[in-house]
Parts: structure tokens; sequence; C-alpha cells
């Protein structure tokens, strides 16, 4: 016999819940049961007879609830201990002893169905048919109000009862057919699995009743999840609490829960899936799925004690997650887009307006990066969280550098008053930009990484260039007395000249902000050296006399340290913002940060002073293999300085150079960059 899912019940269960409708239960309403759709009730092959049956079924079940008396099952519900004298089925009933009903219903059949030889009459066949469906509904609302506090003792009986129902069950398969009872097999452990599926499911249609916090939340979508998602983990919790002592536990009661509750959300997130949804909501949703439910709602430390998230599977199938992912991430990516297009757009504004930067802490600043940076970084830091597709995001950044580098050039072109001031704000977000893009946690790719960092050495070079550029223009009449005969003959004061220039021009970068001038006046240091190289080399100078050479010599020694000591002196002397002190940079007045390529000097003086043609062969073997970018044409005009080198020592020079000589791969980048900018100006 199997119990119908469309029994009605319902207005019992209202009537549990609400004490004053307890008229609606007195034997003048009679529970109603729709005998059309229990199946097996009755089995003939005639029509006719099956509806005379049927009839007499309807009259008799009537007639027997309506001497039940659930007010008084009501009141003893609690009232499960063995009692003093010995209660009849109906009694039982009202006590919600369910086990004990159960067993006097199996000593009834086994006495009409237990031998061939006893006779039975139709009369008791229905009447404990009647017995067997009024306990079975008991048992439905045992199980159906198993959530309520008062019941557990109920849900314990209502529990035996079914264990033993199997049992007969598995008694009667061994019979034939047609000498079972009609009613077997009642299928208790079916019926009661049904129930909690329908229990579940009608919970989690009513979240909205359990959960008032959700008001706060925007849209139904998010109220809904919310609600839905919060119960899950409220009567699970009540599941370990209260019913999983109740049950045996072949039943695994807590996995069995926890499978519902997934499914009927899975169930119900899958529709809205599907479902036209906003942006927002699809955000929503996407948190619930991949963070809340899995790592809060499941996480709770009762929950994993005796259940197995992992088991449960997901909440979305893999098309209807990929599909939630793909719009929230092309939502988020025009965003950033926009976001990103809108900053700029406004700092350009600022630079054709004529609007001056904004002066902070003695320096020029913008706040292009600062607006910018949060929020990219927070977009990445959410998408990463829930599509590790972060580093798609950050491509957008690459392409927002290459329209500010285009934005910048055409801003340098204009012949504009305030392009120094706006340049020296644009160098900090250049930095600001660069520092981002650098650190390790940040989900670069190489690829992104390189691109972002090339765009952002272009940026710094716009800006460079300008300065520079204006800077060597002036000093451009001091760099043509260098390696001359004015230059040999008072070195000191050219030199010394030269320095005093630099120094005043320097002085217009102190609202520059120190970390970008430093960067600055490193680049400004290595193309004076460049500039002092290319003069040297290119000079028509002839020393024939040792005692020139050597005098070149010292001044080429000299020269180096009063132009590295004056940039190690601008170096030391950068002010902290924030302390209002120097920030000493180089612990010897001689030495600086570009030391590398103040070391090219001396290289240059020893080949000048050394006369003997062994010596001179191994020094330049020696400055080819540390500068193996410097080519042969710079050997040797620097060689034909030294007009008393003969021409077969000459040849020896290069053909040793020829044999001797490195690869540029030998050299790290930053020993070659000062040869590097040698080798693009001609200097024969």
């Amino acid at each position: 016999m199997r119990i119908p899912k469309n029994m009605k019940i319902k207005n019992i269960i209202k009537h549990r819940k609400n004490p004053k409708s307890e008229a609606a239960l007195s034997p003048e309403a009679p529970l109603e049961v729709d005998l059309d759709t229990i199946e097996g009730i009755v089995e003939s092959t005639g029509d006719s007879e099956v509806g005379c049956q049927k009839q007499k079924f309807r009259i008799k079940i009537s007639e027997k609830i309506k001497n039940l008396d659930f007010k008084k099952r009501q009141k003893n519900s609690k009232s499960t201990g063995t009692p003093s004298v010995e209660l009849d089925f109906k009694e039982n009933l009202e006590q919600n002893r369910l086990a004990e009903a159960q067993q006097q219903l199996v000593k009834a059949e086994e006495c009409l169905f237990g031998s061939k030889e006893v006779g039975r009459t139709e009369d008791e066949v229905d009447k404990l048919h009647i017995d067997y469906e009024i306990f079975i509904l008991h048992l439905r609302l045992a199980i159906y109000d198993s959530f309520s506090e008062d019941s557990q003792e109920t849900l314990k009986s209502a529990l035996t009862s079914i264990l033993k129902e199997e049992a007969q069950d598995r008694r009667w398969m061994e019979v034939a057919e047609d000498q079972r009872p009609i009613w077997r097999p009642t299928g208790c452990r079916q019926i009661h699995d049904t129930l909690l599926q329908t229990t579940v499911e009608e919970r989690m249609k009513n979240a909205d009743e359990e959960e008032n916090n959700a008001d706060i939340l925007s849209t139904s979508l998010k109220r809904e999840v919310f609600r839905m998602g919060k119960l899950v983990q409220k009567d699970l919790l009540r599941v370990i609490r209260n019913l999983r002592e109740c049950y045996p536990p072949d039943f695994d009661i807590c996995r069995t829960y926890a499978q519902l509750y997934h499914q009927t959300f899975s169930t119900r997130l899958q529709e809205l899936a599907r479902s036209k949804i906003s942006s927002e909501d699809c955000l929503y949703l996407l948190i619930w799925i991949v963070e809340y439910y899995p790592k809060d709602v499941l996480k709770h430390k009762e929950l994993e004690e005796h259940i197995n998230s992992s088991s449960l599977g997901p909440l979305l199938p893999e098309e209807d997650l990929k599909r939630l992912e793909e719009q929230y991430f092309s939502y988020k990516e025009n965003e950033i887009r926009n976001w990103l297009s809108n900053a700029l757009e406004k700092e350009v504004k600022k630079w054709s307006d004529g609007i001056e930067p904004e002066l902070m802490d003695g320096y020029y600043f913008s706040s292009l990066a600062v607006d910018v940076l949060p929020l990219v970084d927070g977009a990445v830091k959410d998408v990463n969280t829930l599509l590790s597709k972060a580093r798609s995001f950050l491509n957008q950044l690459d392409s927002f550098l290459q329209s500010y580098k285009t934005s910048l050039e055409e801003m340098v072109k204009r012949k504009q008053e305030n392009i120094p001031k706006t340049l020296f704000a644009n160098l900090v977000n250049i930095y600001q930009f660069r520092d981002y893009v650098q650190k390790p946690e940040h989900p670069f790719t190489e690829d992104t990484t390189k691109a972002c960092l090339s765009t952002l050495a272009d940026l710094k070079n716009i800006c460079h260039k300008y300065f520079l550029s204006h800077i060597h223009t002036e000093l451009k009449p001091l760099y043509r007395k260098l390696w001359t005969q004015v230059w040999f003959a008072g070195h000191c004061e050219v030199v010394e000249e030269l320095v005093k220039a630099l120094e005043s021009n320097i002085d217009n970068f102190k609202e520059l902000k120190s970390v970008c001038r430093e960067e600055l006046m490193a680049e400004l240091h290595l193309e004076v050296m460049v500039e002092y190289v290319r003069r040297m080399m290119k000079s028509k100078l002839k020393l024939k006399e040792k005692e020139q050479q050597e005098a070149a010599a010292e001044f080429i020694c000299h020269d180096r340290n009063t132009i590295c000591s004056m940039f190690a002196k601008v170096v030391r002397s950068y002010p902290d913002p924030h302390n209002n002190v120097c920030i000493n940079t180089a612990e010897d007045p001689l030495e600086c940060r570009e030391e590398w390529f103040c070391q090219i000097l001396p290289k240059l003086s020893e080949i000048l002073r050394l006369q003997d043609p062994g010596s001179l062969q191994l020094e330049i073997v020696t400055l080819a293999r540390d500068y193996p970018d410097m080519s042969e044409q710079h050997i040797i005009a620097l060689l034909n300085l030294k007009t008393n080198l003969s021409s077969s020592d000459l040849r020896r020079i290069k053909k040793c150079l020829s044999e001797n000589r490195g690869t540029p791969d030998t050299l790290e980048s930053s020993t070659s960059l000062l040869t590097k900018k040698l080798s693009k100006w001609k200097i024969i």
C-alpha cells in the first residue's frame, strides 16, 4: 500500500499550530481522505465493485477519524512513557505511542493472515485496513512535525514503528501476493523519505517567514537567497542538536537532511540563475555560491563534525555557474574600463584648462593614480575571490596606461606655462603605478607585467626627456669646451663652470617628489657622463708626449670626482617630506648610487696613462670584457688620443681585442647602460 502525497492533512497541521482553531478538530469536522488517490487499497477487476468498496472505506475511515480526540493528542504529546494499564490501539495513538500501536496492528494482522486455517471476515479485514490508514496518517504527522521541540519522543516512537514495519514488509514479501494483506507492503520508510523531502521543500519555500534580517537587502532575489541560505544552516543545526539522537544510525539522518537542503537550495538557485537577473543580483548569487555557502553556512563547527560538505557536490551545474561568471565578468570589465576612461578624461581636461596641480608636502601631486588604483585593486580582489580571472582585468590597466601615454605625449607638444609642474605631478603618478604593478601579491601575468612596465618606462621617459633636453640645450656650450685645448689648459675652470650650471638647473626640481627627483638626477648624471666620454672620444686633441697623456689621465679622474661628488651631494640632500630631514643615500662623498657608471672614467684614464704596449693591451681587453657592448670604434677613438702608439702596436691590440672580447649577453643591463647610450651616438 502506498499512501498518497495529496492526502488532506494540511488542516490538522494548521490547527496544531493555531490553538484558536481547535473547533475545527472536533468530531463535527472529520479529516478528509481522498481514496481515489490511494493506490492499492482495493484491487478488483470490476469497476462497480471498486466503486462500492471505495464508498464503504470512505464511510468507515470517516467514522473512525470522527472518534479520534486530536485535542487530547496535543495535550498528551509528551506522555509517551509506559502506562500503568495496557492501552488499546486508539489510546496508543492518542498518546503518540506509535511503536506500541504498530505492534498491536501487526498482532492483529498475524491473527487474520498468519494461518490459512484461520477464517476472517470482510469486515475484520476492512477494520484492520482502516486502522493501518489511520496509523500511517499519525506517522506522517509525527514526521512532518519533527522540527517541533516538543515532538522528539513522538518522533522516536514513529521511527521505531517504521523499522518494525520494514521488517514486517520483508516478512510478507516471502508470501505469495494473493495471500498477503492488501496493504502490504506499507512502504513506511519510503513514506518517511518522501515526506522529509516535502517538509524541506516547504520550509525552504516559506523561508521568508524565518529570517527577518534580510529586510535590509536591496532586492527580492537577495532577500530570498539570504533567507534560504540561513535557513539551511539553522535547520541543519536543529537536525544535529535535536533530531540526530532520535534516529537510528542506519538512517544517516545528518547526511540525508544535508543532501535534501542542498538539493532544494540548488534547485532554486538554478531557477534564479537561468532567469534574467541584474549584474548586482548576479554578483550576490556568485558570492553565496563561492563564499558564503561553502565557507560560512557549511563550515559551522557543529556541521563539520557530522556532515561531509565535499560530498554534497556543487550548488550549480558548471554551465549555469559559467553563465553567471561571464555575466559578472563582462559587467565588471566594462565598469573598470569606464572608471579608467573617466578618470583619465578628467585629468586631461585639467591639463587642457591649464589648471595647476596641487602642491602637497612640498611637491606637486596628481590624484590620478590615487583615484584609479584603489578601484582597480578592489575589483581585482573581488573578482579574483569569485572567478580567479582577475588577471584579465589587469589588461585593462595596460590599455589605460597606453591611453595615458598618448595623452601625455600630446600635452608635451603643446607649449603651456604649467607643463613642468604638470609633469612633476605625473612623475608621481607613474611611480605609484609602477610600484603597484611590481608588487608580488598582485596577480599579473608575466606578459601583462612586462607590457605595463614598458609603457610606464615610456611615460617616465616622456617626462625625463622634456626636462633633460632643456638642461642639455643650456649646457651644450659648456660640453663643447670639454677635451679641447681650453679644457687641457685650464680644465678645473671648465668643469667647475659645468658643475655650477648643473646645480643651477637641479635647483629647479625642488618641487618634484624626492623619489622621482632621484631617478631624474640619476639619468641626468648618466647622460652627463656619456656626454663627457663622447667628447673625449670625438676629441681632436693629440697627446703626443707621455707627460700629456698622464696629465690628461689625471684630469679625467679629477673631473669624474668633481661631477660624481656634486650628484652625490644632491642625492644626500633630498628632504624627507614627513620628517624634514635629509636622506643620506651615499656613505662617501665620492660614491653615489650611480657609481658603476662612474667607474668607466678611471678605466679610460688608465688606458691613457699606460705606456707599455703589453700592459696597454691587457687593460683594453679587460675594458672590453667589462663593457662588451663598447664597439671597436670606441676603442680606436680612445687609442687615437695616444699619437705615440705605433701602427704595429695598434694592430696587435686590435687582434687581441677581437680574439678575447666578451659578448653582450655576459653583462648585466646596469653596467652596460652607459655604453649602450654611447653606441647610439656617432663618435667618429
